[in-house]
């Protein structure tokens, strides 16, 4: 068999009733993992979005830096409650994951004018 003729089979169980629907059931199945994943800074939205107004409020507008240390505020703000809320430090990848929430609250919270 070639791999012309490969193909060939190939396509033609891709475009059967059979195998439209085993395309169709995958695609779904994967769209459902990925749409079920939730970040793992989700559940501390509350404490991020307390962090983020702390951060405007203590960090001054005139401050060098002030995006830099607004984020490093906020960022010490939540591990600190989420050390308490797990009893362990924050590794590498979930503190990375928590400054990610934090900026994109930042982003909703100033496009909504909340700030």
């Amino acid at each position: 068999m070639s791999v012309g003729q490969f193909f060939a089979l190939v396509w033609g169980v891709l475009n059967s009733p059979a195998g439209i629907t085993a395309v169709a059931g995958f695609i779904l199945w994967l769209l459902n993992k990925v749409y079920a994943a939730k970040p793992a800074w989700r559940a501390y939205e509350g404490t991020i979005i307390a962090a983020v107004k702390f951060a405007e409020k203590e960090i001054p507008d005139d401050s060098p830096n002030k995006s830099l240390a607004r984020l490093d505020a906020a960022l010490k703000y939540v591990l600190q409650i989420y050390e308490q809320a797990t009893g362990k430090g924050a590794t590498p990848e979930v503190e990375a994951g928590l400054k990610e929430g934090i900026q994109i609250k930042h982003a909703e919270l100033e496009s909504a004018g909340t700030l």
